[in-house]
């Protein structure tokens, strides 16, 4: 049996003692406790029979480097990894939010390069930028960047660029980010590769 029905279970042997209490039992306190017992037992079988969701940190994506074959390719893993195991979508919004506690980044590839992009994501002290959406002088964003790139989140440097191919073609930018930068899991690289003439 599950814990969920064994304590079902339970819930209904309260309520049926606190139902027989109340009864066969004229003392007016223990009546008064029969009475609690059936309320805190209809109470807790209420609250076992709401559907219950494991809270499971998300699936890990697998990079597989055999199927990238375009840039295309790199910006969807890139959408996957900026949602799940990136945890960027926790503080950023794609598009105005009041709710968001770090910069909007709709249309961000558009307006900084991919090497700055990604002395962001690595380096995110290197710039402060100030939130100016607000009356008065600018303010520093409430939150820090991590870095992506060591832990607890630990990007490699290819899903690193597999995010800033994602963050182009969400801006409607070219995708500077080639496949062939892409490297096996056993080789790593130091920095990233400078953006190729066009």
């Amino acid at each position: 049996m599950s814990e969920v029905v064994v304590l079902q279970m339970i819930g209904l042997v309260v309520i049926g003692l606190g139902v027989s209490i109340l009864l066969f039992i004229e003392a007016r306190f223990v009546r008064v406790v029969g009475f609690v017992m059936i309320v805190l037992g209809l109470f807790s079988m209420t609250a076992l029979g709401v559907p219950q969701m494991a809270s499971l940190p998300p699936a890990e994506e697998k990079f597989d480097v055999a199927n990238i074959k375009t840039a295309n390719d790199m910006a969807a893993i890139g959408q996957k990894i900026f949602f799940s195991k990136g945890q960027c979508a926790l503080c950023h919004s794609i598009g105005p939010s009041e709710s968001a506690r770090c910069p909007d980044l709709k249309g961000i590839g558009a307006k900084l390069t991919r090497e700055f992009i990604y002395e962001s994501l690595t380096q995110p002290q290197a710039y402060i930028y100030q939130d100016y959406r607000h009356e008065g002088p600018p303010k520093e964003y409430p939150a820090r960047m991590p870095y992506i790139n060591k832990n607890p989140i630990g990007l490699s440097n290819n899903e690193i660029l597999s995010v800033i191919a994602f963050l182009q073609q969400m801006s409607g930018e070219p995708i500077t980010v080639s496949p062939s930068e892409i490297t096996q899991p056993t080789q790593t690289a130091a920095v990233i590769p400078v953006a190729h003439a066009q």
